[in-house]
């Protein structure tokens, strides 16, 4: 993971693996990994399809600046299954997770679905929310754009070796970092008691009537934290006139664009996405 990063140009302050924890609210056990480091908190949230890990070269960037917490939401990487994932649902399981950790007030870093929840959860919890980053969404994203994405993900069964998966993966995306995406794929996928591999991820689709009218709410509840919309620059999923639309719209919103980086900028482009971060993070209006 750290050889990784500092070939993609993250700067480490401190190369400790993260510390994990767990807790459970209505029923689901739920999972997350607590970076430490010696800032604020600042509680991250991957997309739809992801886990937690998905910010590994990103948190460690962040470390020496605050205290990263990438929890996997319910029905993703190590956390349980769920019939309930209802956007307000997994909000909730944010707040409890900050409850568990002890955290007061917090940052928030959102991507794609994780974006939608974490507006939400500034929504819902003002008192609790400093400020927010939402990575790569906003009202009116293309979901067209990730059917590819979603498609691949969804025709993945169990595999009796992970270069199976990281083969197909670089024929989906042939400028693809083929370390990056064995790294990627080794955190998507666990191994079952027959030996085989298999998506950590429920395979049930998502709700995605549900997940867009959530997102059509999302300028509506972001009037009172302040907002960094961050885009991909060749993102397919957010167009910049969608971005532009959403940033006018909040009265403390503001746009930053990544280079080099599609839907997924935190494992496009970690080291760009860490500088923009740190700066909105470690901002103090």
């Amino acid at each position: 993971m750290t050889g990784l990063a500092t070939a993609l140009g993250v700067p480490i302050d401190d190369p400790t693996p993260p510390r994990e924890f767990h807790h459970s609210r209505a029923g689901c056990r739920l999972h997350g990994f607590d970076w430490g480091g010696v800032g604020a908190p600042v509680v991250l949230l991957h997309g739809g399809g992801l886990t937690a890990r998905t910010w590994d070269f990103v948190c460690l960037g962040l470390r020496g600046a605050v205290r990263p917490i990438a929890p996997d939401l319910r029905g993703h990487g190590d956390s349980g299954w769920s019939d309930d994932y209802r956007i307000d649902t997994m909000a909730a399981d944010v707040v409890a997770a900050a409850d568990h950790l002890g955290l007061d007030r917090f940052a928030l870093v959102g991507m794609s679905l994780g974006g939608v929840v974490a507006a939400h959860v500034a929504a819902a919890r003002p008192d609790r929310v400093e400020r927010l980053a939402l990575v790569d969404v906003a009202p009116g994203v293309n979901f067209e754009g990730t059917r590819r994405a979603r498609a691949f993900v969804a025709g993945l069964g169990p595999v009796p070796e992970l270069d199976t998966v990281v083969e197909a993966a670089m024929r989906v995306n042939p400028r693809a970092d083929r370390p990056s995406v064995a790294y990627r794929v080794s955190t998507l996928f666990r191994r079952a008691p027959d030996g085989n591999w298999v998506p950590k991820g429920d395979p049930r689709p998502p709700d995605f009537a549900g997940i867009l009218a959530a997102m059509d709410r999302m300028a509506a509840l972001l009037t009172g934290v302040p907002v960094l919309l961050v885009r991909g620059g060749r993102s397919g999923v957010l167009p910049r006139s969608t971005a532009e639309h959403l940033v006018e719209r909040i009265p403390d919103g503001r746009l930053a664009v990544v280079p080099n980086a599609g839907h997924n900028v935190q494992e496009d482009n970690p080291a760009a996405l860490v500088g923009v971060l740190r700066g909105f993070l470690t901002h103090h209006s």
